[in-house]
């Protein structure tokens, strides 16, 4: 059984967090080769994404997605039938790890240029990779995992804080017919 990725995330922050205590940020060249480390890790990343979503679109898999997508939390809302292919499912999912990663490249940016944190440049070249690996586009498409079990689709959305995120994507039969009948069925997504 492979350990859970957040505490593997947890173990590394709190080790990094020891090592960059003894890095000397101060030397221009080991801050350039810091500020490199953290390039190369998001090129890296860039490289994943494209190559996954060239693989999404050589599969083309117009196989029909259903399932039934919660409300936002603390919304009135009914839940939703969303009716897609597995193709869009991917992309939409990528298009998410894009916006997730570029999110975190500016946040990145503000922190290292504007405040000066040098720090979280050396512990945000190596999270960031790694979750690129362990992600279920990674498992399917980089390394050719089945799209079984935890890998089946729709994926459980990963919990927020402490646990706490917006309800579960159902995919099973009573959800989804009960979705047709409540009248919010049938939004198709391209």
């Amino acid at each position: 059984m492979a350990p859970n990725p957040q505490i593997t995330n947890l173990v590394i922050i709190l080790g990094m967090m020891q090592v960059s205590k003894k890095i000397p940020f101060d030397d221009p060249q080991v801050l350039m080769g810091v500020r490199g480390l953290y390039l190369l890790s998001n090129v890296i990343i860039v490289g994943i994404y494209l190559y996954i979503q060239s693989k999404i679109n050589a599969k083309k898999d117009m196989t029909t997605l259903k399932y039934v997508e919660p409300a936002p939390m603390g919304s009135a809302e009914e839940p939703k039938l969303i009716t897609t292919t597995v193709h869009s499912y991917d992309l939409q999912q990528l298009r998410a790890l894009w916006k997730s990663q570029l999110m975190g490249v500016g946040m990145m940016g503000v922190m290292h240029l504007y405040f000066k944190y040098t720090n979280p440049l050396l512990i945000q070249s190596i999270i960031p990779l790694k979750g690129a690996f362990e992600g279920n586009l990674a498992k399917i498409h980089l390394f050719g995992s089945p799209a079984i079990g935890d890998l089946k689709r729709p994926w459980k959305a990963a919990g927020g804080f402490m646990g706490m995120g917006q309800g579960e994507v159902k995919a099973d039969k009573k959800s989804i017919e009960q979705a047709e009948r409540s009248g919010t069925g049938g939004v198709k997504e391209e």
